[in-house]
């Protein structure tokens, strides 16, 4: 909760107490008319305050200024007859409260994105002629520099390795977990990490035009391209504000002119006493309330099953969502990469892995890992002598005198070793021992196992298209999308690329009802996070930008959530629009019997309080989602 939110409950409440305290205060004439006025101005200052600078700024037709008109009505009315302020304050005491709740469920203020991402260089380094480094600022190189990159720094700016053999950690640019290998010749992007070897790189681009910098552009520009919905109560107002005003000021003037036109008593106490009760009758009570309390109790029984959603305009947006766009690694796949299949040649499962686990023993790369991970025993009584990295082939070690090679198909070409084709989809590490080849292990990125069901529940709920964005192979992108039943795969993606696919699929939308949703969980995800209709994102290891950026969190990362969250959207909706079409519809009839007299200030309130009530209950249904 924000210092404004806590300020508007803070006033909320003290005005609810003093109005109630006053209750008991017997007092007439001017001083109960001051005592009133306090809480009814600490609670309704900004409104009145608003609706002012609305007429003054010509455009005085909104909520702000029927709740004013309203409220400052009743007051009149107390001040003729009465002497009862308390509907007044009521009113907007109401009308404040249930401000304050859609306040709180759109959420908290979102920080600037560009802060939380943490591919942003501070700085580049600059080797001087006494061989020194320099740390200066990205934007103070210029193209053709050499620039150094440390173990464990950022590739500050685009370039070309000039010298040095190392593995860069792509995830943050394209979400993939697996390092790329790379050597003197490659290009590397920006906003990679270093992980174990010095480089060095004649930098391409200035830091402005590099990878890194267009992303972070990307992130902080998209989000201002969103389409947002628009607040209903609003454009209700604009309708129904001002027809109510005018039927208000010509019940109070017509009457009693046409009157004194036929001889008649004007009774001009008795219309303007009409036309003040007609405009509190206008007052949108049940709507003001039960409007933001449904999206309130949706936003709350979406919550309960992992669903977080930041704000009630996106439960609208979502409940028209007709494509869903999914990232693949961490969203549909854990983003682990495990064995997956082993395929020994002379030797038997255990001893491969056997083998290959202890080449690894000491490499922090993740295939290493994996390959531990698979073989738990790996850390036993074998002597591992002579270990050996090939840069960009794979390791060579001694393990108990016997020389074992553990490497890629170029690995084996160099020693020459006839190496097996492996025909399933992954990172094949081919196995030798003493120069005869002795079998291959397969890791991969495994499934989580709700994609597929997820995928066929999005459909079943009327979803009409899937479509999978990807940095990964080709080969291992449409192997993934037909396992899913994904209708779409579009893979080798860098981020601008991934939003360059979006707006192409925004554009073929067959109508502006159809809405588009992302599913993603990396930094890399961000920007396209930022500029479909509705972001999704992973909450439990997605990054701190993609769930800023995006507008919906799953905070188990269960793709099977996403259609859940429709379904939920949709029951919010449904309710909104019962709550809507009911209100409206009563207060047109209580409208009309107030302005022939018919409905008193006391038949008002209470048919006005029951709507709402009746309102309210049928709101709270959107917090039962259980069984959807």
């Amino acid at each position: 909760m924000n210092k404004k939110q806590k300020k508007n409950l803070i006033r909320i409440i003290v005005s609810a107490v003093m109005m109630i305290g006053l209750n008991f205060v017997q007092v007439d004439g001017l001083l109960r008319f001051a005592l009133y006025m306090v809480p009814y101005l600490i609670v309704g200052y900004d409104i009145l305050i608003k609706a002012g600078k609305g007429i003054k700024n010509r455009q005085p037709f909104d909520e702000c200024l029927l709740m004013a008109l309203a409220t400052v009505g009743a007051i009149a009315l107390g001040l003729y007859s009465t002497g009862d302020y308390v509907e007044a304050i009521a009113v907007m005491l109401f009308y404040q409260v249930g401000e304050w709740f859609q306040s709180y469920a759109v959420g908290k203020s979102r920080r600037n994105i560009s802060d939380l991402m943490d591919i942003r260089p501070d700085y580049a380094n600059i080797q001087r002629e006494d061989g020194q480094l320099e740390q200066v600022d990205p934007d103070e190189v210029e193209i053709g520099s050499i620039i150094v990159v440390q173990p464990g720094e950022k590739v500050p700016i685009d370039g070309i390795v000039t010298e040095g053999f190392t593995s860069l950690n792509t995830s943050a640019l394209t979400g993939e977990s697996l390092p790329r290998e790379v050597q003197p010749g490659d290009e590397v992007i920006s906003g990679c990490i270093n992980i174990n070897g010095l480089l060095k790189l004649k930098t391409t681009k200035e830091f402005g035009e590099s990878t890194v910098s267009k992303i972070l552009d990307l992130v902080e520009n998209a989000s201002s391209r969103k389409s947002k919905s628009e607040d209903f109560i609003t454009k209700f107002s604009r309708i129904y504000t001002p027809a109510v005003v005018i039927c208000a000021l010509l019940l109070a003037l017509i009457p009693p002119i046409i009157l004194t036109a036929t001889g008649g008593v004007p009774m001009w106490s008795e219309w303007i006493y009409r036309a003040l009760t007609f405009l509190v009758i206008s007052c949108p009570c049940a709507l003001v309330i039960s409007i933001p309390l449904s999206f309130f109790a949706g936003i709350g029984g979406a919550s309960k099953e992992g669903v977080l959603v930041k704000g009630s305009n996106y439960l609208e947006t979502l409940s028209q969502t007709k494509i869903v766009v999914f990232d693949k690694t961490g969203t549909l796949t854990k983003g682990v990469f495990q064995v997956t299949a082993v395929h020994p040649e002379q030797i038997d499962e255990t001893h491969l892995l056997h083998l290959a686990a202890h080449v690894e023993r000491y490499s922090t790369h993740p295939i290493a890992n994996s390959l531990r991970a698979a073989y738990p025993n790996e850390a036993d009584d074998c002597s591992v002598e002579n270990v050996e990295e090939v840069a960009g082939h794979g390791i060579r070690a001694t393990v108990n005198g016997d020389t074992v090679c553990a490497g890629n198909s170029k690995m084996m070409d160099a020693i020459g070793v006839k190496w097996l084709p492996c025909d399933q989809v992954g990172t094949i590490i081919h196995v030798a021992i003493n120069d005869t080849y002795v079998g291959h292990i397969v890791i991969s990125d495994v499934e989580k196992p709700t994609s597929k069901e997820a995928i066929r529940q999005l459909h079943k709920s009327g979803v009409n298209k899937t479509v999978m964005l990807t940095g990964d192979a080709k080969t291992v992108a449409d192997r993934v999308a037909k396992d899913l039943g994904i209708d779409q795969v579009y893979s080798e993606l860098l981020p601008a690329d991934k939003v360059t696919k979006v707006e192409e699929l925004l554009e073929q939308k067959k109508s502006e009802k159809e809405r588009l949703a992302f599913v993603g969980d990396g930094i890399n995800d961000a920007p396209v996070l930022s500029r479909a209709d509705i972001g999704i994102a992973m909450g439990a290891m997605g990054s701190d930008a993609a769930i800023e950026a995006a507008d919906v969190v799953l905070m188990d990362d269960d793709p099977l959530k996403i259609a859940k969250a429709i379904k939920i959207s949709r029951k919010c909706l449904r309710i909104v629009h019962q709550n809507t079409w009911f209100a409206i519809g009563v207060k047109m009839v209580v409208l009309v019997l107030g302005a022939f007299g018919i409905a008193n200030m006391w038949l008002a309130i209470f048919a006005d309080v029951g709507v709402m009530i009746l309102a309210i209950l049928n709101a709270i249904r959107a917090l039962f989602v259980k069984n959807l």
